[in-house]
């Protein structure tokens, strides 16, 4: 009987892109290793972050909507919520949406897995990612072979990657841009994803692109590459560049990235970020990850040094074709619309749709068309809901919609003249909320719902705060209803709260003896000029009272704004002492657990509050070294290889026994030499040198035997291989790799001894 992913590969076949489909087969072999206990956890466990596998929290097992906490049911046979593992408990899977771009076909497919394989969810990320929660590992081939025959991929969603690339949702058709970059975001996905020189990050690694300086919709500020359209005259000829940024970042301590160059060329754009790349592998952070991210080399070096080492290794790069290939497209690119433009229906006795067009559409840079926000409470849409979108956006335009860093979508190239018909669409789908961008909008990270790190409910208190909101209506002021509110369940700001007007991170303390949820209040942040600035903590207060801080905050600022003043320049001219005067009598008098046991639980959550379920955080896994990465991958070949010669395709199985020894050298080699190329001769001279004529490789008992199973391999390659043949070289593959990890282990003693003599 086939399983379900050997079913969907051979309904799939001839549809997946190549690379695509090798490495989800090359993943389920490792699936299939773990196991079989022949692959540690530690590399599994980057091994399947890499490949958008992530770890959940699996306290309860439930989800909060905004309205009530819902159980939810697992696949039968897959159920424990007890401590859990990626074996025993289900997961959640990061799906890459480069600058968010989406189309119908590919809606359809999020919305059939979000039946299939999770609790009926797609969740809309602050990186403009999609997540399915709850989804077992068992099913993640099957998955990603359905995602990659629409042509997305779950690689380095999550890891010590290159992240998804985002970028400005109105690139294209924003009237404030330098010009569109749709396609350079293109351009750094497809030459980021899988290079060799990005796989050996002790952290993540986040690129972005804005299209213009004053907007927030690339936040080029907050991230690790940041990438801001800019345009000078040269002879009379308009030059496209970037300024760009570096050294960006959230987290617990955030970093304001700092400008590398003012104004980069176009066609310097691959080369630098690859050389900025090689330079953070190799220097950056490996042992302690709270200090791996570019950020932290950036400031022990100081950007002078920082860019000296760029500037060094951008030289000593061998030009790659694809620097210019992967750009050749790009003044050629353009959106279309499928119907014509046209003029914004009058405004009529429907008083939803006239909040709703106020709000959510935002007018193009071309006549007649316009960008219809769909809001989405807690960035969550059914699989119905996205079914529906995907219909929506196939009928009125060509496909062009895009997530946004706010946990929305936008529908761009929509005729003024279909407003009404389209928002009676979405209207019938649920999916017509109005506010988009407003003070209701709030952005929220998972928090305790799924997050291992979560220590308040994030979502559970962005959606009563959503609630109370949306009741007082047409009472907000227009000054209340332009401020931005972000929460995020703990301090690494995953709910980007340090950029926001008004924040809230969780935190825990003890009340009479009682765990209780608290927030701590951020003001401050700018969310304009692509993040411009970060707020800073004030307060505590415990949850069950964050709205009626909300609502204190919101009073004050409308008692002592100036007008027309923006809400961060406000908080920085009467300061921070001011403002937490008015929150302070909510720190104090907190009711006993007898007269309100509710003040000691959380938003969405009747239990008793504790942190006692808090795990340790999957965002960027373990750090593993690049040498046992491609160790992992030798004995996934060799594994592979095995398959294959069961299967009578004796050829292959040699060719990849061979390909695993030569994958193993270079493991080791890199050790000493990591500029090793992948050319076969390089690698076996470098061997050669470095191991077998220093004797480095010889083992007390067998001497360089094993080495020359490899250098035989070498001589040979290109050989015919029958069954015999091939069964021999695998076990001589074998070999040699248990002796290159014999070799490795042998150097790491030597190094430890010689450490403890000095």
């Amino acid at each position: 009987m086939k399983t379900s992913n050997s079913l969907w590969r051979d309904r799939l076949s001839g549809k997946l892109p190549e690379p695509l489909g090798e490495e989800i087969d090359n993943f389920e072999s490792e699936i299939e290793l773990r196991k079989q206990g022949k692959i540690e956890d530690k590399i599994f466990a980057e091994t399947r972050l890499r490949r958008g596998a992530y770890g959940q929290r699996y306290d309860n097992g439930t989800r909060y909507d905004g309205e009530q906490t819902r159980e939810i049911p697992y696949p039968p046979g897959k159920n424990t919520k007890g401590p859990g593992t990626v074996w025993d408990a289900p997961g959640m899977v990061r799906i890459k949406i480069p600058y968010g771009g989406l189309n119908p076909e590919q809606l359809e497919v999020l919305a059939e897995l979000a039946e299939e394989y999770s609790d009926d969810i797609v969740h809309v990320t602050t990186r403009q990612d999609v997540q399915l929660h709850f989804v077992h590992i068992d099913d993640t081939p099957a998955l990603m072979r359905r995602l990659a025959a629409v042509n997305i991929t779950t690689r380095e969603a999550c890891g010590n990657s290159v992240r998804n690339v985002t970028g400005c949702p109105y690139a294209g058709v924003c009237k404030d841009q330098a010009f569109d970059v749709t396609p350079y975001a293109h351009a750094l996905t497809q030459f980021l994803l899988g290079h060799p020189d990005v796989q050996n990050f002790g952290r993540k690694f986040k690129p972005t692109f804005s299209g213009c300086g004053q907007h927030a919709c690339g936040l080029t500020a907050m991230h690790d590459a940041g990438y801001l359209a800019v345009t000078r005259e040269v002879d009379g000829k308009t030059e496209r560049g970037f300024k760009f940024y570096v050294g960006g970042g959230l987290g617990a301590v955030p970093h304001q990235a700092k400008v590398f160059d003012e104004f980069l060329p176009v066609e310097e754009m691959l080369p630098m970020i690859q050389a900025v790349a090689r330079v953070f592998a190799k220097h950056g952070e490996k042992k302690n990850r709270n200090r791996a991210r570019l950020k932290f080399l950036i400031k022990t070096w100081g950007m002078e040094k920082f860019k000296e080492e760029v500037l060094a290794e951008r030289k000593k790069l061998t030009p790659d074709p694809r620097w210019t290939e992967y750009l050749d497209s790009v003044d050629t690119f353009e959106e279309k619309p499928s119907r014509p433009g046209g003029a914004l229906p009058a405004m009529n006795g429907n008083e939803r749709y006239n909040r709703w067009a106020k709000g959510n559409l935002r007018e193009q840079r071309q006549d007649g068309y316009v960008t219809a926000t769909v809001a989405l409470p807690l960035g969550d849409l059914t699989a119905n809901q996205t079914r529906a979108l995907g219909d929506i956006v196939g009928k009125y335009t060509t496909g062009t919609i895009r997530a946004t860093v706010e946990q929305n979508f936008v529908i761009r190239w929509v005729s003024k003249s279909d407003a009404a018909a389209l928002f009676a669409e979405l209207d019938a789908a649920g999916l017509a909320e109005p506010g988009a961008g407003t003070i209701v909008d709030i952005v929220s990270c998972p928090g305790t719902d799924t997050c291992k790190l979560g220590i308040s409910s994030s979502r559970g208190l962005a959606a009563e705060l959503r609630k109370r909101l949306i009741e007082k209506g047409a009472q907000l002021d227009q000054a209340i209803e332009d401020l931005h509110v972000k929460v995020s369940g703990c301090f690494n700001s995953c709910g980007q709260h340090h950029v926001s007007d008004i924040g809230f991170y969780g935190v825990n303390r003890i009340v009479q003896g009682y765990q209780v949820p608290h927030f701590q209040v951020v003001l401050g942040g700018e969310w304009e000029n692509n993040g411009g600035s970060y707020g800073l903590p004030i307060v505590a207060i415990a949850s069950k009272r964050i709205p009626d801080a909300l609502d204190r905050i919101s009073e004050f600022s409308l008692r002592e704004r100036l007008a027309n003043e923006r809400f961060s320049a406000f908080m920085g001219r009467v300061g921070k002492a001011k403002a937490r005067a008015v929150l302070d009598d909510l720190t104090k008098d907190a009711p006993s657990h007898d007269d309100d046991a509710s003040f000691y639980s959380d938003w969405g959550d009747p239990r008793e509050y504790s942190t006692g379920d808090i795990g340790k955080g999957e965002c960027a896994g373990e750090v593993v070294t690049a040498y046992e990465f491609a160790m992992t991958s030798a004995e996934r070949m060799v594994f592979d290889a095995q398959v294959s010669l069961d299967d009578g395709e004796s050829q292959k199985a040699g060719e990849d026994g061979y390909a695993a020894m030569l994958k193993a050298a270079k493991a080791l080699v890199q050790i000493e030499y990591d500029d090793v190329s992948e050319d076969s001769d390089e690698v076996v001279e470098e061997f050669k040198e470095r191991f077998y004529d220093t004797k480095k490789f010889f083992d007390p008992y067998a001497g360089g035997k094993f080495a020359n199973y490899l250098f035989t391999g070498h001589e040979n390659a290109g050989r015919r291989f029958d069954v015999e043949a091939a069964r021999h070289l695998l076990e001589e593959s074998h070999l040699f790799i248990e002796a290159v990890h014999a070799c490795y282990n042998r150097m790491r003693t030597a190094g430890l001894n010689h450490g403890a003599s000095k």
